[in-house]
């Protein structure tokens, strides 16, 4: 059962560690590739995600440097990970073959400048995040108290988005930014986000939130942080499975899937600790819902989602 995993913050790591890190089988990261295979993991999603301490005008260099490490260190090294720049892509993948997505956690990097997104995305940028939990000049992410929506310049980002047929994520979005997404986006999706109502969290969705993302066609991929699972901050699988049952009864069956967030958590659902252990999930999984079901959580909910396909 092959799996797609939409978040992880694999690159972050390679960059801080600046070099001493092999992508191939670093044990100090949660989704290597060693890993990955290990777990069945078919297409992982890279996410460019740049500590809110840098300074704004070095943010930009910080961003290329993570996606030259993504070039250089996950494709360069390994051929048998694929660049996913197409949709179509995902269905050239060949058996023993990885796919690889970059994905740009909040759009600190660009400043106020679209240029520097069109470039990100001709490197292959494929899901565009708008914040992280702080605000930016693009809308207020889920950290901050004012809660305030999309800018005019967020709003140019969304119509960007729309023009290139890629996904506006919603997680660490402010509820205001949410809902205004929701209005404006053509291919919403939430790559890594759970259910407000079962562990009360401002990154996680509310019910009116997840009901307006399935009306819209958008996805919800649960993540694996326990903070976000239970507000005990300790979980095991099937507390987070608890999500996906609650997103299923709100009408998401065929809409929802995975978001790990490995190598950017601290903490861990038990027997879910890194890419290896993929499998745990889906063998629980596999004891509530049927094979179909499940190979939908897994990927086909994505595959049929992503933009191009049909409705």
């Amino acid at each position: 059962m092959n799996i797609i995993d939409l978040h992880c913050d694999v690159l972050y790591k390679l960059a801080e560690a600046k070099g001493s890190l092999r992508f191939g089988d670093a044990p100090e990261l949660q989704a290597n590739k060693s890993r990955l295979q290990m777990g069945k993991v078919k297409v992982q999603c890279f996410a460019i995600f740049i500590d809110p301490e840098i300074p704004s005008d070095q943010k930009f260099r910080a961003a290329l440097e993570q996606v030259d490490y993504f070039y250089h260190e996950v494709l360069g090294k390994n051929p048998d990970m694929i660049h996913i720049k197409e949709w179509s892509d995902f269905d050239r993948l060949k058996i023993g073959q990885i796919g690889a997505m970059l994905t740009l956690e909040g759009v600190d990097p660009i400043g106020n400048d679209l240029m520097k997104l069109r470039i990100l995305y001709q490197l292959g940028v494929r899901s565009v995040g708008l914040t992280w939990n702080y605000p930016n000049l693009a809308a207020d992410g889920a950290g901050e108290p004012r809660g305030g929506g999309l800018t005019l310049f967020g709003k140019e980002i969304v119509a960007f988005t729309n023009e290139q047929q890629i996904f506006t994520d919603v997680s660490h979005l402010s509820d205001r930014g949410i809902w205004d997404v929701l209005e404006l986006a053509n291919y919403p999706l939430a790559s890594h986000s759970n259910a407000r109502v079962l562990c009360n969290h401002p990154r996680n969705l509310t019910d009116e939130q997840a009901v307006a993302m399935f009306k819209k066609g958008g996805l919800i991929h649960v993540v694996y942080n326990p903070p976000f699972i239970n507000e005990t901050g300790k979980a095991e699988i099937i507390d987070l499975i608890r999500h996906i049952d609650h997103f299923c009864a709100l009408g998401g069956v065929k809409q929802i899937g995975l978001g790990s967030d490995f190598d950017g958590i601290t903490e861990f659902v038990v027997n879910l600790e890194n890419a290896a252990q993929h499998t745990n999930l889906i063998n629980e999984l596999l004891k509530h819902y049927s094979e179909e079901e499940v190979k939908g959580f897994a990927g086909q909910n994505f595959l049929d989602h992503r933009p191009g396909m049909k409705k």
